[in-house]
């Protein structure tokens, strides 16, 4: 038995009782308070986060992964203003989801409740530290963290003020707990918390959702890797097509929702090919391709079947061309992560095939992946981005975090 562990579920699991039952406006209240206690604090998050820094490049960590790690004023002010659109949020828990009354008399409904207590273990992103106890505080879980290693000093300089603004409303700061030693084994032993976790969200690389999915026994929201894709369709205007193909691909490099493989139809291959490739050679993109691609510049690298597949949250995209919409959808469904792909096209049956066959968590049409973010859909901050089918999918906010339980009134009712 992992006693640390042991002793923070114990503590989160009591927490949860009375955090459940809280009403809205205390909820509220609390979530203020971090707002506050996060904003007068940003000199010392900033120096913490500069001591995870300066180990992280010490250690040769490659820059897109310092991208993740890095707290900035504004990314601080980010946090808070996540924080504060949490608590804007209409609350879900206690909502009714519809009543039926039965031909005995009983009336049958269902009501919104929280999951309890909530683990994440997540990597290299101090603000989901924020994003995750913001959302679960909201709908009513204790939530414990296990970020990476790579972030310890961010991590606990964000869980301690967040639970000194818990204790300072006058509740148990054990609503947020930190698990500080970022082992491997006390990873694995985390996974298997069933005694006091209800439910276990990974969020972070290929690797890390793997180990979580293949040793966890706790019951796991998969959040998956993001090889997205953007297919420009032969009647695609194609000035929006390179807008939306280098936002999606150089906006921010190192998110699970920036385009990784362009696909483009062989109609417009000719005209869109040299814009393409021109302007994201450019930007310093590196290009793996087809021998449509290769042909079109030889600084193009010629693709393989893993850079097809490839997660590769840095500055280097797969392109290929592909015969038709039809060809696109069986690559995506080949190669992609069930993540957020996007088709540019005019033609409306295209893009309503596209629509209703790709199968991904966010399917766009005209319009940047980079947009599959739960701020960005109008969900406050997200916990992560479901690309599993079961309970919650794509990015998930407060109502993600919440389950149902059946209320049934009778006036004296047995069954016969």
């Amino acid at each position: 038995m992992n006693t640390t562990l042991d002793t923070l579920g114990a503590a989160a699991r009591e927490a949860s009782f009375s955090l459940m039952n809280l009403p809205t406006r205390e909820k509220n209240r609390i979530l203020e308070a971090i707002a506050q206690v996060l904003e007068q604090n940003s000199a010392a998050i900033l120096a913490a986060n500069a001591q995870d820094l300066a180990a992280g490049r010490e250690n040769g960590m490659a820059d897109n992964l310092l991208d993740r790690m890095l707290l900035t004023p504004q990314r601080i002010a980010a946090m808070v203003e996540g924080v504060r659109q949490v608590a804007a949020l209409k609350d879900p828990v206690g909502e009714v989801l519809g009543a039926n009354t039965l031909p005995n008399g009983l009336l049958v409904s269902r009501m919104r409740v929280p999951l309890g207590v909530v683990g994440m273990i997540y990597e290299a992103r101090p603000n989901v530290t924020v994003d995750a106890a913001a959302l679960c505080l909201k709908a009513g879980n204790a939530v414990i963290l296990r970020g990476s290693g790579d972030i310890l000093h961010s991590n606990c300089c964000l869980v301690g003020l967040m639970r000194q603004a818990v204790a300072d409303c006058g509740h148990s700061p054990d609503f947020v707990a930190l698990v500080e030693d970022a082992s491997r084994q006390t990873a694995t032993d985390f996974m298997r918390l069933n005694r006091y976790l209800d439910v276990l969200i990974p969020r972070g690389g290929a690797g890390l959702i793997r180990a979580t999915v293949e040793n966890a026994t706790v019951p796991v929201i998969e959040t998956g890797t993001g090889n997205c894709h953007v297919y420009v369709d032969a009647t695609a205007n194609l000035d929006k097509a390179l807008d939306i193909l280098l936002n999606a691909k150089t906006q921010r490099t190192s998110v699970c929702n920036a385009c990784e493989s362009l696909l483009v139809h062989r109609d417009v291959a000719p005209a869109f090919l040299p814009r393409a490739v021109a302007a994201l050679l450019e930007r310093g993109v590196d290009i793996y391709g087809d021998s449509a691609f290769c042909a079109a510049d030889p600084r193009v690298q010629p693709a393989t079947e893993e850079d097809y597949a490839a997660e590769y949250l840095a500055m280097k995209i797969s392109a290929k061309v592909v015969q038709d919409v039809e060809e696109a959808i069986r690559h995506i469904a080949r190669y992609g992560t069930h993540h957020s792909d996007c088709i540019v096209s005019e033609n409306y049956t295209n893009i309503n095939r596209f629509l209703r066959q790709v199968d991904s968590a966010c399917v766009y049409a005209n319009a940047s992946t980079r947009f599959s973010d739960g701020f960005e859909f109008g969900l406050g901050a997200e916990i992560g981005i479901s690309t599993q089918k079961l309970h919650a999918r794509g990015p998930m906010g407060l109502e993600a975090l919440t389950t149902y339980k059946y209320i049934v009134l009778g006036e004296g009712q047995v069954r016969p």
